[in-house]
């Protein structure tokens, strides 16, 4: 695939949209990760899943489980490796897996689309394998740290590979995946082409994905013969230090006006250095950058679900998720996991081609006006303080907290009606 910058450019609805990769892929998703000692409170986490402008994501829970059985993923089936982990999803409501996510352990991970010039025989992502956000959900279920994640992750991926339709509107949309994996002390960035792929630790400060490979030179782990495999199939010619990106795409730096973008929000919102979750909604609210992306854009696709996680050593992680699509026209609504954690049946889907009712129920809104938008993200202001408190003196005992996403889902859900 060759990459430049081109001046073509679509506008409508008053917004312009500059395209700098050719051929034109979808430019859609951001994930991002900040770190001590930017934040107070161990590693905040952040995702906007930019899908099909009709597709719905739902909102699930799935609770631990001791089961060893087969799984049947979207495309395959892999062998079991219970016990597993509770997580909540932010998924398509037709696949399997899950575009972003958090464990009970405090492990959040978000996935990208990206593309290489490697797509031959094991590594062509047209055949249906696991998909990036099958290996997503793995890695949750699997795993009770950031680098546990990143092993399950990769050991999948050489063992299975990933392909297969990531739309069930357009058969033709597939690609490799990038991931961001973090916990309440550890981030890992995964950049992934075929069954080969590189991992960088990322210490401090902050990072950011979006579309396109940003692991360049500085490579903690990678897949067993990555070196030679590059030189094998004439992306590298051994000289020099070896640039993961370069090889696998052309590009010796990431490249995008989304990936820039999002750069420079989190060195906006991170100066302070007491970065919160509020700071980053506001980064996943961006619509000047197209970090946002509100329905009936001329790209045809939406951010359709939105997440934000608070990951935490010494106190409750706390777990921010929209279930609703275009954050900068949603509410942020809390979850923390408990030992008997519920989420509302209105942010899950009643059949694969059923949107779910706070779906139904926002969209509807919208086309009404801004006073409830207006009333509700005063509750969310509310509720991020109330929930503040709260945290700063609660116990073991989280008992208070099962219902909170449910609740808070109910309460929306009554004010559309």
């Amino acid at each position: 695939m060759s990459v430049r910058t081109v001046n073509s450019k679509c506008q409508c609805q008053s917004t312009v949209h500059v395209i700098e990769m050719e051929p034109m892929e979808p430019n859609s998703c951001d994930t991002f990760v900040v770190l001590p000692p930017l934040t107070k409170h161990g590693i905040i986490f952040g995702k906007n899943s930019d899908r099909n402008d009709n597709e719905v994501q739902e909102v699930v829970y799935i609770p631990p489980s001791e089961s060893r059985d087969f799984v049947k993923c979207t495309y395959i089936e892999i062998e079991g490796a219970g016990p597993t982990k509770a997580v909540i999803l932010s998924k398509p409501n037709w696949m399997w897996g899950a575009e972003m996510g958090a464990n009970e352990c405090g492990v959040a991970i978000g996935n990208e689309a990206i593309w290489t010039n490697d797509n031959d025989g094991d590594h062509d992502p047209q055949v249906k394998r696991l998909l990036g956000m099958d290996l997503l959900r793995l890695g949750l279920e699997r795993s009770s740290s950031a680098t546990e994640a990143l092993e399950v992750i990769t050991q999948l991926l050489e063992k299975y590979g990933q392909g297969g339709p990531c739309s069930n509107i357009d058969s033709s949309l597939v690609y490799h995946n990038s991931f961001i994996i973090c916990d309440p002390t550890t981030a890992w960035v995964l950049e992934t082409s075929g069954k080969h792929w590189a991992a960088e630790q990322v210490s401090s400060g902050y990072r950011n994905i979006s579309n396109c490979m940003s692991i360049t030179t500085k490579i903690d782990r990678h897949s067993n013969g990555l070196q030679d495999y590059a030189i094998s199939k004439g992306f590298w010619d051994g000289q020099g230090e070896f640039n993961f990106s370069e090889a696998f795409t052309g590009n010796k730096q990431p490249y995008g006006t989304r990936y820039q973008s999002g750069k420079e929000l989190l060195e906006k919102y991170t100066s302070s250095n007491n970065f919160r979750e509020t700071d980053m909604f506001k980064i996943l609210r961006d619509t000047d950058s197209g970090i946002c992306m509100t329905s009936g854009s001329c790209s045809g696709h939406a951010t359709q679900g939105s997440q934000v996680s608070v990951l935490s050593s010494t106190r409750p992680s706390v777990h921010w998720v929209t279930a609703t699509p275009d954050p900068s026209k949603s509410v942020f609504k809390p979850f923390v996991f408990t030992k008997n954690s519920l989420v509302s049946k209105h942010t899950q889907c009643p059949t694969p081609n059923e949107p779910h009712t706070l779906y139904s129920l926002h969209s509807a809104a919208l086309k009404k006006g801004n006073e409830v938008q207006e009333l509700l993200r005063n509750m969310e202001e509310e509720c991020v303080e109330e929930l503040e408190s709260v945290i700063e003196r609660i116990g073991e005992d989280l008992t208070e907290l099962d219902e909170l996403l449910k609740d808070c889902v109910e309460t929306e859900v009554k004010f559309y009606r």
